[in-house]
């Protein structure tokens, strides 16, 4: 007898309820990079504007940030199963049809990503040696956002890669 499908929802989030709540809070915390950002460029605008002179350094809040709000985000639509997606062919084919493209999708979308986090442990290292002009902030800190990002991102797609491989192989009933 074939294992009963999962209730509407559930199959399509990672790692249950605390999973959820986990990117959850990575969505929260990328729209508080969000608003920080703006904040910054807000600061700029208005001393530009009035003729007085910025904090030094504050041009660089919202270029450094937003390494870290491309990732984090990422990750949080990537639990959601929100990104941008050109699905029409694949929509047309049979369900394992369906399986097999988002098994090579996954599976190419996590070498990327292991490719990304071999690289930083190089970069990151290197650019904490670095130090920011305006701030004095080490840039390690801005390129860790990328291998931090892709595990990030490799936790929900590995889990849809192995729902993938589940529908893949499943008998038909």
């Amino acid at each position: 007898m074939p294992a009963p499908d999962p209730p509407e929802g559930v199959a399509d989030r990672p790692h249950g309820h605390r999973g959820a709540r986990l990117y959850a809070g990575l969505g929260l915390l990328a729209g508080a990079v969000l608003a920080a950002m703006t904040l910054a460029v807000f600061v700029q605008v208005v001393f530009r504007f009035t003729g007085r002179a910025g904090f030094d350094g504050l041009d660089e809040v919202p270029r450094y940030l937003f390494v870290w709000l491309v990732m984090l985000g990422a990750a949080a639509a990537m639990h959601r199963g929100e990104h941008t997606a050109l699905d029409f062919f694949v929509m047309k084919l049979p369900p394992r049809g369906r399986a097999l493209v988002a098994v090579v999708t996954h599976a190419a979308g996590i070498a990327l990503f292991l490719s990304m986090i071999k690289t930083s442990l190089v970069l990151v290292p290197n650019a904490h040696l670095q130090i920011s002009a305006g701030l004095g902030l080490p840039l390690g800190y801005v390129y860790a956002a990328v291998p931090v990002g892709a595990v990030l991102i490799i936790i929900p797609m590995a889990w849809r890669l192995g729902a993938a491989l589940r529908d893949l192989w499943r008998k038909p009933s």
